[in-house]
């Protein structure tokens, strides 16, 4: 038993030995795949709620469009709905419902007519903010957008500068919607949860 301590001891002392240099750090740096942030030393303050409300231009046809047609399904010229279109956009974003009103900022994203039986598209842009306290920052949605209902509601699923860590929802309704030209306004309430 007298010869069995020392073993023990020795291979205690080599495990221990590989277990610390098997969590070495190289050049300083850990490779480790995650860990836990403090949000304080992250600069992240208390969460507040903001409460935006714009106008979004939806131009199809005239002198200077703000959405394409980038792509359609051989069906899409004889749907009713538009289903199996693409398109990209590029929409102001003013305070006021009038074409001339103060620039905010611009929707700028894709939406896809998704809807067999109706208009509905899916809705992924972004927001970007080129006035006041959020110039600069950007959130995004991504969501159903049944254009022909009274309101729409859309999750917001992130952001960036003033928005990082966004999270909330915007409300749409149609103000203006010329059937002919294809051409909206619509109003936007948005409800936003960030630092």
């Amino acid at each position: 038993m007298a010869g069995t301590l020392p073993k023990f001891t020795s291979t205690l002392v080599i495990f221990c030995t590989i277990l610390l240099l098997s969590n070495a750090v190289t050049d300083g740096e850990s490779h480790q795949f995650y860990r836990s942030l403090c949000p304080k030393k992250m600069g992240l303050k208390q969460e507040k709620l903001s409460h935006l409300h714009f106008y979004f231009h939806d131009v199809v046809t005239g002198l200077n469009p703000t959405c394409v047609r980038v792509a359609e399904a051989p069906t899409t010229n004889t749907s009713e709905t538009w289903f199996g279109a693409v398109v990209v956009i590029d929409d102001p974003l003013t305070e006021g419902p009038e074409p001339s009103s103060k620039l905010v900022g611009r929707a700028q994203g894709t939406y896809t007519l998704a809807s067999q039986n109706e208009v509905g598209v899916i809705m992924a842009m972004t927001f970007a903010f080129m006035e006041g306290k959020f110039k600069g920052s950007t959130f995004s949605i991504l969501g159903r957008n049944m254009v022909l209902s009274n309101v729409r509601e859309m999750p917001i699923v992130g952001g960036s500068g003033l928005f990082r860590f966004a999270r909330g929802y915007v409300q749409a309704k149609t103000h203006i919607l010329n059937f002919e030209t294809k051409n909206a306004i619509v109003e936007y309430n948005v409800y936003v949860l960030h630092y």
